[in-house]
């Protein structure tokens, strides 16, 4: 029921049905009252017809019997009649079994407006005993007419208005009737109306709901051309605009976010209380490692990107910064974000120097070993050809040895760039490789073979361990495979004490095949194993080395095992020594 209540049907069918019943109250009330008033001047001009036809009657009847017969007949049922003398007393008396008509008579007699006997027709509602003689008064029409020719006399008739109601009963029946129809027909009609009106309006609230859901899809039938179909028209408009706005704002977000997303750069947007509202998957990256490397903080970001945060907000500035996070550097822009006039956040950009600051290192670093590496050979050549300028070497034989160590030097200086070219050929993927079938195992019996005497010269066990892969095959380019080799062999035989050992080991996987260099040398510091790759390192911090060396072995080794889609790597023994470790694919 209060759903009918709150529905714009039930609003508008109570709203209708009040309307209709004040106007039927009304209406009815006044044609009860005007039939009521009709019934009774109707009743009022019959009794002065009966009165006057009366009179007539008893004027042109000498008869006294058959003029009382003819009077009875004519007078309605419930009328009484009376006919008053000159001397004003009542000569006849026409009634139908009434018991108490002569008090009823004296009192008519009694009203002034009959005693004065005035010409002409008279009429009056007057107060009367009842006809059925009970102690209860009654309301009646009381009539005179006076008699023609016969002087001072005339007739007097009354009617209770009994009679007069029984015909508005049966009026006011008919009138309440018509209402009660009109009543139902209203209803019916205002129910019909409303439900014309209202269902467009049920179905934009359920294409409402719709749109509301996202599924802007949704339309309203239309057919009507009123103000209702006009709405419904608007309505469907709307819902395209709305869908059409809603593909728009769809791609621009799905563009930013692929932009966002495929940029290097770290963006992160915060709210005014430096609350995360938006970030792309590199900034999730720095922040997981900040909070990876500081635990023991509570707070999500840096202090200092808070504190740049703050100040940008504050005094709606642009702030730049470099910074050093997680043992990384990040270049952080940040910029206040606006809503209208007033700041509602701010987005700060990280961009990674790491690597721009590596390389600088590196390049510095290059630069610092190059010429340490050239500056000893170079300071030996200046120093032992200006000692033979000089005639300083007396003998022959003093003479020969230091032509020796110019050439030597000057050889080493041209490995060193030899090795030098080979680096830069092979980082720039200019390195051509000459792949063909090579049988693991035998490769490995030749590479100590290669290495015996040395190894002899040395006293170091060589040896080859081969775990069941003698019918081992892949496809490499020998010559440089054997380039990689040649120096972790000649690494870990001048690494290795009197009495160690050198072992190469093979193990076969699903899709490659790790070859091992185990020797049980001092071995690499923990802290060195992640840059003996790289060009010039060197764990000996006296840089003291044998005169065959360059430095550049390892960092060769490296970029020929990844040319060859494969990796190498170092790691302490388990006891002693170092392991390094070359894997490459089978396919």
């Amino acid at each position: 029921m209060n759903r009918i209540w709150n529905s714009i049907v039930g609003k508008l069918w109570a709203t209708i049905l009040l309307l209709v019943s004040f106007v039927l109250f009304i209406v009815t009330a006044l044609l009860l009252e005007f039939f009521d008033n009709f019934h009774t001047r109707q009743a009022e001009e019959t009794l002065a017809r009966e009165a006057k036809t009366v009179g007539n009657i008893i004027i042109d009847h000498e008869n006294e019997s058959a003029m009382k017969l003819v009077v009875n007949d004519i007078l309605n049922n419930g009328t009484q009649a009376m006919v008053v003398g000159k001397d004003g007393q009542v000569a006849y008396s026409f009634h139908d079994g009434v018991t108490n008509v002569q008090s009823i008579e004296e009192k008519i007699l009694s009203e002034q407006l009959f005693s004065e006997r005035k010409e002409g027709n008279s009429s009056k509602q007057m107060i009367l005993p009842s006809l059925s003689g009970k102690e209860v008064s009654e309301r009646y029409i009381v009539s005179s007419t006076p008699l023609p020719n016969k002087g001072d006399g005339y007739v007097v008739l009354y009617q209770s208005f009994e009679a007069i109601h029984d015909t508005t009963k049966w009026t006011t029946h008919i009138v309440l009737l018509s209402a009660f129809i009109a009543f139902i027909l209203t209803t019916f009609f205002a129910f019909f109306l409303s439900t014309r009106i209202t269902r467009p309006l049920r179905q934009m609230k359920e294409a409402a709901f719709e749109l509301s859901k996202g599924n802007f899809d949704a339309r309203i039938p239309v057919k009507q051309n009123d103000e209702i179909g006009q709405l419904s028209t608007a309505f469907n408009q709307m819902g395209r605009q709305l869908k059409y706005n809603v593909e728009l704002i769809k791609q621009d977000k799905e563009q930013l976010s692929s932009i966002l997303t495929s940029m290097t750069d770290a963006v992160i947007t915060f709210n005014r209380d430096n609350t995360i509202l938006l970030s792309n998957p590199q900034a999730e990256k720095v922040l997981q490692k900040w909070s990876f490397i500081n635990q023991e903080s509570k707070e999500l970001l840096p202090p200092e990107i808070i504190h740049m945060l703050e100040h940008a907000v504050m005094f709606a500035e642009e702030v730049d910064a470099e910074l050093e996070l997680g043992k990384r550097f990040f270049v952080v822009k940040i910029s206040p974000l606006y809503s209208k006039n007033s700041i509602r956040g701010a987005v700060a950009v990280l961009r990674d120097m790491t690597e721009q600051h590596q390389l600088d290192k590196l390049r510095s670093d290059f630069i610092a070993n190059v010429s340490h590496e050239l500056r000893t050979p170079i300071s030996m050549l200046q120093g032992y050809s200006e000692a033979i300028l000089d005639g300083v070497p007396e003998t022959a034989e003093e003479n020969h040895e230091m032509v020796k160590i110019i050439h030597d030097e000057s050889q080493r200086m041209g490995r060193l760039v030899t090795d030098l070219l080979d680096l830069a050929r092979m980082e720039s993927g200019h390195m051509r490789l000459y792949k063909s079938e090579m049988a693991v195992v035998s490769f490995l019996e030749r590479m100590r073979n290669k290495f015996a005497q040395v190894a002899k010269d040395a006293n170091v066990n060589l040896e080859v361990e081969a775990n069941g892969s003698e019918t081992l095959h892949l496809q490499a380019d020998e010559d440089r495979i054997e380039q990689v080799f040649t120096n972790l062999i000649d690494n870990a035989i001048r690494h290795t004490p009197d009495g160690g050992r050198v072992k190469l080991s093979v193990e076969k996987y699903p899709k490659s095949v790790a070859i091992s260099v185990i020797d049980t040398g001092s071995g690499i510091p923990e802290e060195d194993l992640p840059f003996v790759f790289e060009r010039f390192y060197k764990a000996d911090k006296a840089r003291t080395r044998g005169k065959s060396g360059t430095g550049l072995g390892l960092a060769i080794a490296k970029n020929i095992a990844e040319s060859h889609g494969g990796s190498i790597s170092a790691k302490r023994g388990n006891k002693e020594g170092t392991i390094f470790t070359c894997v490459l694919p089978l396919e």
